[in-house]
């Protein structure tokens, strides 16, 4: 754990950023703004993603996943299933696709995933997860933290749906330390990601996602309160991997 990561003395986090005013102008428009873009870029998510990369790709994953105890034979809920970018890597991980049910509140997202007719996918938000208590042995999330309305209630999910013991994977990417590094980073994300969606032909939305991606990230509060907001909804063994200083796995276990 880095020593930036130390617990903070805080009541637990609820909105990981503040209301973007570019995208939404209250927490009450954020849930249809983020359906709304999700839907819209659904079609060309994989294929701008793969162009974003820097490194976050299959193999990163996989590793992730690895490093916070994923295993053989596991019953994972995958939340913020997306197009399924983590599930696909989890599944070669778990050995069986039927092992595994992603979760997302953008049925276009799912929809738009090589796995969709092979896994459960369940229509539904982090806070509120639509499965029964201690159904998963492991639940990931794959840089959707950022986008969910209030972390205390998602945490206190992962914990309600896992098995004594079981393993929580948090991905994310961070806002880096050094500011010519956060210049560069931000540069790629508003710049050069939202232009190559464009002249791809990508749909008109695309490139806005990717500007609001950075946003996100730049304004998403510090690893050390999204820890302690992990510890107030009863998860242990709370620690953040660090990947070329940007890309954050929050890892923690239910308690038993």
């Amino acid at each position: 754990m880095n020593p930036s990561d130390k617990p903070a003395p805080a009541d637990p986090l609820h909105a990981p950023h503040p209301p973007l005013a570019p995208y939404y102008g209250s927490e009450a428009e954020r849930a249809a703004f983020l359906r709304q873009i999700f839907d819209g870029t659904a079609a060309d998510y994989d294929r701008v993603e793969r162009t974003l990369a820097l490194g976050s790709g299959p193999w990163y994953r996989r590793r992730a996943l690895e490093r916070a105890g994923l295993a053989r034979g596991m019953h994972v809920v995958d939340v913020g299933f997306g197009t399924g970018l983590v599930a696909a890597q989890a599944i070669r991980i778990i050995g069986d696709a039927a092992l595994l049910t992603g979760v997302d509140p953008s049925p276009a997202m799912m929809g738009a995933s090589p796995l969709a007719g092979r896994v459960k996918l369940v229509e539904g938000k982090a806070e509120s997860i639509p499965l029964p208590d201690g159904c998963a042995d492991f639940v990931s999330m794959g840089y959707a933290l950022r986008h969910v309305g209030d972390l205390a209630a998602a945490f206190a999910e992962f914990r309600r749906v896992l098995k004594p013991g079981g393993r929580v994977c948090v991905l994310e990417i961070t806002k880096p330390e050094g500011r010519v590094s956060s210049a560069l980073l931000k540069g790629y994300m508003r710049g050069w990601v939202p232009l190559a969606a464009r002249l791809s032909g990508a749909a008109a939305q695309t490139p806005r996602i990717w500007r609001y991606y950075w946003d996100s990230i730049e304004a998403c509060a510090p690893p050390a309160r999204i820890l302690e907001t992990m510890r107030a909804a009863g998860l242990v063994d709370t620690d953040r991997y660090v990947e070329l200083g940007v890309f954050s796995e929050y890892r923690a276990r239910a308690p038993g």
